[in-house]
């Protein structure tokens, strides 16, 4: 018998100054088995740091929506789609191979990578080359301290607030605050 993906719940508060958006977010994440809580709240912070994209780039009239994650490899982890079903953004989470990422590279306008763990940089160093020419690609290394930390954020139901503002996201839940300042790498 198979497992069930957990539901979780996050009303998500997103103030970003950088690119005056302000908006609240109903969001459902459908957390997968073999997902940590960490990997899960990476996704739910990398759909912060873009949230704005909705306004953006398709004026309000698009879905910024989790994907089906890590039960559907062909599934960005998160992505903004345009109301021609367009996909304008997909964002992947973790250490994936060159070939999905080439993939997802011709299936949208942009694509973002955010890898968290204490082995990126030796997943780097494997894959940058082969990475690096894809034109549409951003690769972003979220500090393993930050990203544990986001961890301890996850709950079934969450309220929570996003202020960004000079490339840090403080994400919070009304007693704990968590700064995450990812690098970029390419």
């Amino acid at each position: 018998m198979a497992l069930k993906s957990t539901i979780y719940k996050a009303n998500l508060q997103i103030a970003d100054i950088e690119h005056s958006y302000y908006a609240d977010h109903a969001l459902t994440l459908a957390r997968h088995p073999s997902e940590t809580d960490e990997r899960m709240m990476i996704r739910l912070a990398a759909l912060a740091f873009n949230a704005y994209r909705l306004q953006s780039e398709c004026n309000g009239d698009g879905v910024l929506a989790f994907g089906a994650g890590l039960s559907d490899v062909e599934d960005p982890d998160v992505s903004l789609t345009d109301f021609t079903g367009h996909k304008r953004l997909w964002i992947e989470v973790g250490q994936p191979e060159d070939r999905p990422i080439s993939k997802a590279c011709n299936k949208a306008d942009a694509v973002m990578l955010y890898c968290f763990a204490h082995s990126a940089e030796i997943w780097w160093k494997g894959i940058e080359t082969k990475l690096t020419r894809l034109d549409k690609l951003q690769v972003w290394r979220v500090p393993s301290v930050a990203s544990q930390a986001l961890a301890q954020l996850a709950q079934r139901s969450m309220q929570l607030q996003a202020t960004l503002q000079e490339g840090v996201l403080m994400l919070g839940d009304g007693k704990n605050t968590v700064d995450i300042e990812p690098v970029r790498w390419k």
